[in-house]
């Protein structure tokens, strides 16, 4: 048998494989866990990581290459660099901003960058690691985004860009956003991390920002294991994106070519002999944050199945909107952004200051009912011990940051919900409201 057709055959047997383990996967109320998220996957997912794993090419190639080009066209931007995390993703887009190859552009240490305090670590996290200095910002109830109506008051002479997340797939105020960078000449970095396919006016998000940041971990709306990905209109960013990427090099040249730039052996940089090899001149102080093609491998297929996961976040968040309506007088339930059309990440949910329990009362019973809970990450970052000795400003009181650091949870709306396991979560809220609640 040639190599091609014991490869076909080993694909048929990988697609009976995943048949008969899903057969075995059911549902049983207040036994099978309720997940906040996960991985929603086929035999395809499986036969493209097995055809990368047999090419046994292991580092970036031809699957990381068609996935870039997918994802860029899918968002209608110029360029897409994968990387081997969404977290990976943000230190990229903020490092890039400092190369000298922006020239007075370039962000130096005791920049200021506008951020917000409420969020995933890794949005602050780049900042600090570029000796840049965190301004932070409150955020709105409801949707957990940043004030944009605060920015303005927060901006300095030492400002230089806005780096902020979309939470939970919930776009930010862009307008106001891009009226303040246009009007102040910022950098803005958007955090797309949470927000895949969510749209302002129209627009995907992650179009707006000079640099917009993907993850593609299990937990987001599509997956490659570990993986993210930083996208960008700007050719020269893009190369920069690239440099620091892949450990810092000047060279261009894709993992297994040599001399695309067509003059390997006659550069002349920095205090190095001419003719140096240009595979090995570094104009960055950069890393190695690639992916391997097998994680692109099954990003490739996620990618052709996001259109259906957005249609089923929202749906789902629509359900759960309809069936927790009637205990609002109890909770504070998540709304989208005006002009917005979210491909939701979560569904948010705070607790009244006046319900007759907290926060931990409720989620305590949801996990021990088996639905999973989740926080909004690190909720107010300052009160976080990694942070102690932060150098920061907050121009303004971060008080409702501190009350979703107090009362919020979130459920999933992930496409992986079944109707029944939904309507198992309202049996379970219903349960515990009964003997606190006057709502019938």
């Amino acid at each position: 048998m040639d190599p091609e057709n014991l490869r076909k055959e080993i694909f048929e047997k990988v697609k009976e494989y995943h048949i008969l383990k899903k057969r075995s996967e059911v549902f049983i109320p207040g036994t099978s866990p309720v997940p906040y998220a996960g991985r929603v996957y086929d035999e395809k997912e499986l036969i493209s990581l097995v055809d990368a794993s047999l090419d046994f090419w292991l580092t970036t190639g031809r699957y990381a290459d068609r996935f870039e080009k997918d994802l860029a066209a899918f968002l209608g931007v110029k360029f897409c660099l994968l990387t081997n995390s969404g977290s990976s993703a943000n230190l990229l887009a903020v490092s890039a901003l400092t190369s000298p190859k922006l020239g007075e552009k370039r962000l130096k240490p005791g920049d200021e960058v506008i951020t917000t305090a409420c969020g995933f670590p890794t949005t602050l996290n780049p900042i600090l690691q570029n000796n840049l200095v965190p301004v932070f910002v409150d955020v709105d109830l409801g949707t957990y985004n940043i004030q944009a109506d605060r920015i303005e008051d927060a901006i300095s002479d030492k400002t230089k860009a806005i780096m902020v997340p979309h939470t939970l797939g919930n776009p930010a105020d862009l307008d106001i956003i891009m009226n303040m960078v246009k009007k102040y000449d910022l950098w803005f970095i958007e955090d797309n991390c949470d927000a895949l396919g969510s749209r302002y006016k129209g627009k995907f998000t992650g179009t707006f920002g000079h640099i917009s940041t993907f993850s593609f971990y299990p937990a987001h709306h599509i997956t490659m294991g570990e993986g993210g990905a930083v996208c960008t209109d700007d050719p020269l960013l893009r190369k920069i994106i690239a440099s620091f990427r892949d450990w810092g090099r000047d060279c261009w040249c894709d993992p297994g070519c040599d001399n695309s730039c067509g003059k390997r052996f006659d550069w002349q940089l920095g205090d190095l002999p001419k003719g140096y090899d240009h595979k090995y001149i570094y104009s960055h102080i950069g890393y190695n944050l690639k992916v391997t093609d097998m994680q692109a491998a099954i990003g490739v297929e996620q990618l052709r199945k996001l259109p259906g996961f957005i249609e089923r976040r929202k749906e789902n968040f629509k359900v759960l909107s309809q069936g927790l309506k009637k205990y609002e007088e109890y909770l504070i339930l998540p709304h989208a952004t005006p002009h917005s059309d979210p491909s939701w990440f979560g569904f948010s949910i705070i607790v009244r200051e006046d319900a007759p329990f907290n926060r931990d009362d409720i989620v305590r019973y949801l996990e021990e009912h088996t639905i999973a809970t989740r926080m909004l990450f690190g909720g107010n970052l300052l009160k976080q011990p990694a942070y102690a000795d932060m150098k920061y400003r907050a121009p303004g009181a971060l008080m409702n940051t501190d009350l979703v650091m107090d009362t919020l949870f979130w459920i999933g709306v992930y496409p992986g919900l079944t109707d029944s396991m939904i309507q198992y979560t309202f049996h379970q809220f219903d349960e515990f409201m009964m003997p606190r609640s006057t709502i019938s």
